[in-house]
């Protein structure tokens, strides 16, 4: 079996001492892996994804990130490169004027030529059906609209994994449907937050449910 990508040890995690939120959680993305995160609201989906990339810390357990294990935030930095994070509300991902200056900004900060920058912003708005939006001045942009600018950021920066929470939140019949294409197309490892079962059913392999601070695998249609 290849190396994971992500694994978590045991992780325990909560906000104040007498709420913990993860106990003794494990947890592994393997190569290729496309895993649906499922649990009702508030049992620590986002918390999990937030663990992966460092802005959040395990109060006990070892995160272990593309081989190596994870702890100041030194270490996330990398991480941060390889596993892109689409955030559950678009307006915390977007800060920029326009839709092209959003999606430019990771690759213009990994240093990328900026020939090569429009065409990897062209590219990718093209790919999540927003062709032509690079000077639409973001925050005039419909709900929809902004979850699709917000996922092409991630994309621009071609991680290595993909962390999507709520990836079909405000989307439309055909802009879902041209995402659960976009995502099958795909080569990396993702992890699918949602409560959408029929989108999880299209775009992921295995599920798993958090429930009283742990992970249990679960049929996908459950």
């Amino acid at each position: 079996m290849s190396e994971p990508l992500i694994r978590f040890h045991d992780v325990a995690f909560g906000y104040t001492a007498d709420r913990p939120v993860l106990l003794r959680c494990n947890f592994r993305l393997d190569p290729g892996g496309r895993v649906a995160l499922v649990g009702p609201n508030g049992s620590g989906k986002t918390t999990l994804l937030h663990l992966v990339v460092g802005l959040l810390r395990p109060n006990s357990g070892q995160i272990e990130a593309f081989g190596k294990v994870r702890r100041g935030e030194a270490d996330f930095h990398e991480v941060r490169r390889r596993a892109g994070l689409l955030f559950q509300e678009a307006d915390d991902q977007l800060f920029c004027p326009t839709v092209a200056e959003d999606v430019a900004f990771g690759p213009l900060n990994l240093e990328k030529p900026r020939d090569e920058v429009r065409r990897i912003v062209a590219q990718t708005l093209q790919s999540v059906g927003l062709g032509g939006y690079e000077e639409r001045i973001t925050h005039q942009l419909s709900t929809g609209e902004k979850r699709l600018v917000a996922l092409a950021t991630v994309l621009a920066m071609q991680p290595e994994v993909l962390l999507l929470d709520e990836p079909a939140a405000g989307l439309d019949e055909p802009s879902t449907q041209r995402l659960v294409q976009l995502l099958a197309e795909l080569p990396q490892a993702m992890v699918v937050v949602s409560h959408d079962r029929e989108f999880l059913r299209k775009t992921t392999s295995s599920a798993l449910r958090l429930r009283d601070g742990g992970l249990e695998a679960i049929a996908a249609e459950d």
